[in-house]
């Protein structure tokens, strides 16, 4: 076994709730952000996608589970509904949970691929986005067709393109139309992402000069070492030095704003995790929210307020606090 290696200073004078790993213990604020995963089925497979969705995926939120999302955004006072998947909009019911918490006056986040704009049965999807208010956050892992096609496909950056395109005819990322879109990046491999600043500036100067495009924001994410990327890099001899990157760049000041202290995660089957990473990895939200001590449910969040819970840590939360930081809203300082 290859031990790990020493921990920043920053580390070794701090309390921890992870003895394994070192990691530090956090806890909740107050929660702002319920971020569902409708289902694993996605119109892609991507070499980086953590929730190793795909065509073949048949997991699926069921009605009930569904219908208890608006109702536990009211019970807590919840202003976001942060959607994902695979590609949350193929669920039957997306378009009806996005209504029902529009009508409470909550944001709706849709995490796009872009090319679910193009699929047959979604040609008036970007419109009902546009209709709904719905902040779109797309993922484009880079301004330059031949390196997205290598990470997900031929022809996707195209597609991608003419999404962007469409969702820009309808007032996205235009100045003062209410309509926010923003853009995600993930590295090509294990590295960190560099500044997003500079990365931000990059894109819109490029996608403005070749395709007229514009957007509102660039985030900078960090590939999670779990799951098929995880799967790739031990296949290639890579997991353990890129585990080894994301310690030694750990950054103290990142803990504060850290994703899972404002949010919690719910999966396809109504179980509540402090983050969808720890939802991947089957790592069980560690707030005692439940009753009973069993697992905790999405039902749990009627009755129970999970402020001020400890958080579940383990080797994969360096990913988070590596460098500049990485969260679902992009880098952290």
């Amino acid at each position: 076994m290859v031990s790990s290696p020493p921990l920043p200073a920053d580390l070794q004078e701090s309390g921890t709730s992870d003895g394994v790993t070192g990691f530090p213990a956090i806890h909740r604020t107050a929660l702002t952000t319920l971020q569902v995963n409708l289902g694993y089925q996605c119109n892609q497979a991507c070499s980086h996608c953590h929730v190793n969705a795909g065509p073949s995926r048949t997991e699926r939120m069921d009605d009930a589970t569904l219908a208890l999302i608006p109702a536990v955004l009211a019970a807590r006072g919840i202003g976001c509904l942060d959607l994902t998947g695979g590609a949350p909009e193929l669920h039957p019911g997306f378009r009806g949970l996005v209504r029902a918490a529009r009508a409470q006056g909550a944001e709706v986040i849709d995490r796009c691929n872009l090319t679910i704009l193009s699929e047959p049965g979604q040609g008036d999807l970007a419109t009902f986005l546009a209709e709904q208010g719905v902040t779109v956050v797309a993922s484009l892992p880079c301004y330059l067709e031949a390196n997205v096609d290598r990470q997900r496909g031929d022809g996707v950056f195209a597609r991608s393109i003419a999404g962007l395109q469409r969702l820009n005819a309808l007032g996205y990322g235009q100045p003062d139309s209410g309509l926010e879109l923003h853009l995600v990046y993930n590295p090509q491999g294990p590295v960190l992402p560099p500044p997003q600043a500079q990365l931000e500036a990059d894109y819109k100067r490029v996608l403005a000069a070749e395709y007229g495009i514009v957007f509102n924001q660039l985030y900078a994410l960090a590939n999670m070492p779990i799951q098929r990327f995880g799967a790739v890099l031990r296949a290639s001899g890579q997991l353990e030095g890129y585990q080894a990157l994301l310690r030694a760049s750990h950054r103290k000041a990142n803990l504060e704003q850290v994703m899972c202290r404002s949010l919690i995660s719910v999966d396809w089957q109504g179980q509540l995790f402090d983050c969808d990473f720890n939802q991947q990895l089957q790592l069980p939200l560690a707030g005692g929210t439940a009753p009973n001590h069993g697992a905790a449910q999405l039902r749990d969040l009627l009755e129970c307020d999970p402020q001020g819970t400890p958080i579940h840590v383990g080797e994969h939360c360096f990913g988070c606090t590596a460098g500049s930081g990485s969260s679902c809203g992009g880098a952290l300082g």
